[in-house]
């Protein structure tokens, strides 16, 4: 049996931007996806801290070091620039593999987005 757990979490950053017109997907900045164990195209969930908002999406990669964290296409309408947002992967693994598997989780700093040191 497989199920879907928890494989990557960045707790708590904050929208910097948000682009109703590109064609979907949310930007991250590369720094943060390293952390996190994400990869370019990689289904994430996103989760609104200020309205409740939960979406699917896609990770797009950003330029490292920015703190960017884009909102684009349809999920813009979804958040405003400061909001603060979890972003959550999933992986599917069998049962026995999934009791001991251990997520990935990163707590940047919500203010500036980068990895605190």
């Amino acid at each position: 049996m497989k199920i879907d757990i928890l494989k990557s979490k960045i707790h708590r950053v904050t929208v910097t931007e948000a682009d109703l017109n590109y064609i979907g997907s949310v930007t991250i900045d590369e720094d943060l996806m390293d952390a996190a164990n994400l990869i370019e195209n990689e289904q994430v969930h996103v989760l609104n801290y200020n309205n409740g908002e939960r979406f699917v999406t896609y990770v797009i990669k950003g330029k490292r070091g920015s703190g960017i964290i884009c909102l684009n296409g349809p999920a813009a309408l979804k958040v405003s620039l400061g909001h603060h947002v979890i972003i959550l992967s999933y992986a599917s693994m069998d049962f026995e593999e999934a009791k001991k598997f251990r997520p990935t989780v990163v707590f940047p700093d919500p203010q500036t987005n980068k990895l605190k040191k």
